[in-house]
């Protein structure tokens, strides 16, 4: 096709991290073609500026140098030639996140956003990839990008050779794995799906695995297509791949349209012949939940905002409350839903979420709405001072979505929820999405839509406790479905009001809240404490220092502030009551939004 714009992409220098993609433009602007790499992948609002890592690019046409001049920070303008247009570069992969590269002679991990350059006014022409092996390394492919068919070097299943997509945006959105990771199969609702575990890790149980992902998996697609049981990414690809990098400590995840990338530390994932059930596991299911939730939620329901994406700055939306808050409320009720949690687990993951918000005074400073708009800026680089000035859209838009299905659930006497806000989304704006309707969802249109839903009015909801800072009532909502809230103190020992981070032999203030006995004594963030009351504080006994004491007496704190010691007294207060419990009030208390 002389429409196509054609990639391709080989590990050239797996130990030294480096990887070599060509562009070949067929029809390139006669004024001078211009090409960048993305400032940000879609999933995580912050720029990240990965054409930092192109170590060189050149230029040509039909065997000559064609010069390229770098205009800004991630693009640049060829000379006027006649095509193709052949641009090579040599990129430094070396970040071992889901969001970026990662290569080296154990595997090679590649998001389109780090590698593949946007060839400007041609972003919605097909395009063709090549991927090539490395040399002596005996590697497979895993990416939900589908291989190129009718192409004479159309890739086998799992092989190098040649893949497709529809336009840039789709290239960029099927990250691929090459290596030779642990792989299990299985289908839900008769798609398929891939577990890929890249990493070290001994007696992975892949048989627990694929069966509690697909209960999930099967769940979440009967949820928004309960008469067809289509999963959504068959309009994308015709498999979904989750890509696990597992490490020593890592955790996270990212969406994409047929495929997510995560990450997990070892000790979270399942070991053969050890049926119990561990909370790093149920953290993992969660995670893969949230994740594949997002398949429709984001990927497909979208902001208008989103619709489409501009990969060069940031774009900026009131409602990632929606997108991330609504999909951390239903990551953890779907693996209950799905029956692989009790709802005792289910209450105690909803009390540890509803105790971290409250934990965090930021809340009171800004909106779940302003923190949706100010996470290129606020969420994203967060410092020691952000507990007390922002507050979470994942955690706190999650409790939203809470208060909001109680709400609505006990408005229409139980005849309605969030579930059917979630389904008229998908049916108005997600499911035509990838099939020629792109229409995002509009900044103000979630009153109406959820009063079109359920029939029930939550303006003033939505004004209060969503675009407003006020704590959603929760503890209310819960008792009118036959729940109790109750808050304690997580902890007898008095407060001096700080969360500290241990370094080496040191205990630093990691955040000293506002308001609180530190803050009022004069200490800060960084400070090095020395000694309470002339006693040594280490790692291990700045508790039980301050056990000795009640709340009200005065201590005095010597601390380092950079190379300079300090002297300060702190009144010390009673712990705070910020650990939260839910149970039923009553034993014919029914099960809370299985």
């Amino acid at each position: 096709m002389t429409d196509t714009i054609s990639y391709r992409l080989e590990p050239t220098d797996p130990a030294g991290h480096r990887c070599t993609v060509t562009v070949s433009i067929p029809d390139p602007d006669p004024t001078g073609q211009r090409v960048s790499l993305p400032a940000w992948i879609p999933g995580s609002y912050m720029i990240r500026d990965f054409a930092r890592q192109i170590e060189s690019i050149d230029a040509r046409a039909w065997g000559r140098k064609v010069e390229l001049t770098k205009l800004d920070k991630h693009t640049w303008q060829a000379a006027p030639c006649r095509g193709p247009l052949v641009i090579t570069c040599t990129i430094y992969a070396w970040d071992l996140s889901v969001r970026a590269a990662h290569l080296d002679e154990t595997h090679g991990f590649f998001n389109g956003t780090s590698v593949f350059l946007r060839i400007a006014g041609q972003e919605d022409r097909p395009c063709l990839l090549e991927l090539a092996p490395p040399r002596g390394l005996d590697w497979k492919v895993y990416t939900s990008l589908p291989e190129a068919a009718g192409h004479p070097q159309r890739a086998s299943r799992h092989g190098f050779g040649m893949y497709q997509a529809p336009d840039y945006d789709a290239l960029i959105d099927h990250p691929i794995e090459m290596g030779t990771p642990q792989v299990a199969r299985f289908e839900a609702h008769g798609a398929p799906h891939e577990l890929v575990f890249t990493g070290k890790v001994a007696n992975l149980d892949l048989e627990r695995l694929v069966a509690d992902i697909r209960k999930i998996c099967e769940k979440q697609i009967a949820f928004f297509e309960p008469r067809t049981g289509r999963a959504p990414f068959l309009d994308s690809s015709d498999r979904y791949v989750f890509m696990t990098m597992v490490t020593g400590d890592g955790y996270g995840g990212l969406e994409h349209r047929s495929s997510t990338a995560l990450m997990t530390s070892r000790a979270d994932l399942p070991v053969r012949g050890r049926p119990e059930q561990t909370e790093g596991y149920r953290n993992f299911l969660g995670l893969v939940s949230h994740e594949y939730f997002h398949t429709w939620n984001v990927k497909r329901i979208k902001p208008a905002a989103f619709a489409p994406y501009d990969l060069e700055r940031e774009n900026h939306t009131r409602l990632l409350w929606l997108f991330e808050g609504f999909t951390s409320y239903y990551d953890d009720l779907f693996v209950l839903r799905a029956g692989l949690i009790t709802p005792q687990d289910y209450l105690r993951t909803l009390a540890k979420t509803i105790s971290s918000v409250h934990a965090a005074p930021g809340r009171f400073k800004q909106s779940v709405a302003e923190s949706s708009f100010d996470a290129w800026t606020r969420y994203y680089k967060q410092d020691e001072n952000s507990p007390n000035a922002i507050v979470s859209y994942y955690a706190k838009g999650s409790l939203a979505a809470l208060g909001l299905d109680l709400l609505l659930r006990h408005e229409s006497g139980g005849r309605h929820g969030l579930d059917d806000v979630m389904r008229l989304l998908w049916t108005r704006y997600g499911r035509n999405f990838y099939r020629g309707s792109p229409q995002g969802v509009p900044e103000d249109a979630m009153p109406a839509l959820i009063r079109e839903a359920t029939g029930v009015d939550v303006r003033e909801f939505l004004r209060r406790y969503v675009y407003g800072r006020e704590d959603v009532p929760l503890a209310d909502l819960l008792r009118r479905h036959g729940y109790a809230l109750a808050w304690k103190a997580g902890s007898s020992v008095p407060s001096m009001g700080v969360k500290t981070a241990r370094q080496e032999e040191e205990l630093r203030l990691a955040t000293v809240y506002e308001r609180g006995p530190a803050h009022r004594a004069g200490l800060s963030a960084h400070d090095v404490l020395v000694a309470i009351d002339g006693v040594r504080v280490q790692n291990g006994n700045f508790d039980k220092l301050l056990a000795r004491y009640r709340p009200g007496d005065r201590v005095e704190v010597h601390a380092f502030r950079r190379d300079e010691l300090r002297r300060f007294t702190v009144k010390l207060e009673p712990a705070p009551e910020t650990e939260c419990t839910i149970a039923p009030s009553s034993p014919g208390a029914g099960p809370l939004l299985g």
